[in-house]
């Protein structure tokens, strides 16, 4: 008999403990772990970028619009068109959804870079375009943070995309990776979905604007496989052909070319309408789709009826195209947890 080689037995043990908490730890990977992750990603680069600002200079911001014309001074890559719209009236900050900076439609809450002439865009003017773009957008955007957070920790969500903005669709659309594509929710289930988009407009949660690196991005997006395998793509197309721009809301974190609106809030009467099943390159995802109202605008039970009724239909944006899908096996029933 060979005698006990104690080294071995316990360089033996390390190893496999240490193999074991690699698993157990991609086990016990959730929405709310990588959600905080991204979140602390988010943070530590806002600061990194807020501590290269050494010398506050001043900038002119000849705003035009209601209730008159005037100049304010304000701080060069600090202040955003919300923090000039604090200094107006408190109906122009509420009513604003976007800003026009010199002409080219701006986030409220991204800095301002240069002297500039700013206007503010909202629902009700003559031509909303780009302020329905942006609020068909920012829908998508709350969807896929609904996503991530309704259903039950078990089923790890793994968001997609979703396509451009078109209001004729009649509804705004995510994608998502349920691994699990033939399911069907149940009214009730749908029921739940709205009623968390309620809650985040109630919320009246910024969306927070922030331009990184492409590997920054990497890192943030690194518990998904589709995010991840998008980044390149996103920062070639970028005017430095390497950063992304992200977005936050709450805890939640996506890239979008934006522009968002300026919170939550601007959300009226929400609701999600369908799940389809669509088939895309390597495998399948569940198209997730919605229809929503600007805060303020009101319409009867049954003609928003109708607008749900179109909801319902198959949205035939463009299909993302995608990486290799693992498929894993979850059960069918009750995955929606109901808070």
């Amino acid at each position: 008999m060979q005698p006990f080689n104690r080294r071995l037995f316990l360089l033996f043990l390390r190893s496999h403990n240490h193999v074991s908490k690699r698993l157990l730890h991609k086990q016990r990977i959730t929405n709310a772990s990588v959600q905080k992750k991204r979140c602390d990603i988010f943070d530590k680069e806002a600061k990194r970028q807020a501590a290269l600002i050494t010398n506050i200079e001043k900038i002119e911001v000849n705003y035009q619009g209601q209730p008159e014309d005037c100049t304010l001074i304000m701080n060069k890559i600090i202040s955003t068109p919300y923090n000039c719209a604090q200094h107006l009236t408190h109906a122009i900050l509420e009513r604003s959804v976007l800003a026009e900076v010199n002409g080219k439609v701006w986030d409220m809450h991204r800095p301002l870079e240069e002297d500039c002439t700013l206007s503010f865009l909202h629902f009700r003017q003559a031509d909303p375009y780009y302020v329905n773009r942006a609020f068909w957008r920012s829908a998508s955007i709350m969807l896929g943070a609904v996503l991530e957070k309704a259903f039950k920790e078990q089923l790890y969500v793994e968001l997609c995309s979703f396509p451009s903005p078109n209001v004729r669709t009649g509804s705004f659309v995510y994608d998502a990776d349920l691994k699990m594509s033939d399911w069907k929710p149940t009214k009730e289930e749908l029921r739940t979905l709205s009623g968390e988009m309620v809650k985040l407009s109630l919320a009246n949660l910024p969306f927070e604007r922030l331009e990184v690196d492409a590997k920054i991005a990497l890192d943030v997006f690194a518990d998904n496989k589709y995010k991840k395998a998008q980044v390149p793509y996103i920062a070639a197309q970028s005017e430095s052909g390497n950063s992304v721009m992200l977005y936050r809301v709450g805890t939640f974190v996506d890239m979008s070319r934006g522009p968002l609106m300026s919170h939550t809030g601007h959300m009226g009467k929400v609701s999600i309408a369908s799940v389809h099943p669509i088939e895309v390159e390597n495998g399948q995802l569940l198209r997730f789709q919605g229809v929503a109202l600007p805060k303020g605008f009101l319409l009867n039970h049954f003609s928003f009826g109708i607008l749900e009724k179109r909801a319902e239909h198959l949205n035939i944006g463009r299909v993302p195209s995608l990486p290799v899908v693992d498929n894993l096996n979850v059960k069918k029933q009750g995955i929606i947890s109901a808070k």
